[in-house]
């Protein structure tokens, strides 16, 4: 985990428990998740309408229907 030891990451820890305080953090990661989870449903949302988008383009077949007249 980008070269951080078991010290370095409690230190990191310890420090954040010191600023923002222990009633505080709860609040933070529950905010966090959310934002996380709404970034989730938005971006799987954009890839559902992209789909759909591809999906509902009319396919093009080449037309040998024979509706114009031969030259000659």
């Amino acid at each position: 985990m980008l070269g951080l030891g078991t010290q370095e990451i409690l230190l990191i820890l310890l420090i954040i428990l010191l600023l923002f305080g222990a009633k505080k953090i709860p609040e933070i990661m529950r905010g966090l998740g959310k934002g996380i989870r709404e970034f989730k449903h938005a971006s799987q949302e954009a890839v559902d309408e992209i789909t759909s988008l591809t999906e509902d383009e009319p396919k093009e077949t080449e037309d040998t229907g024979g509706d114009e007249p031969l030259a000659g």
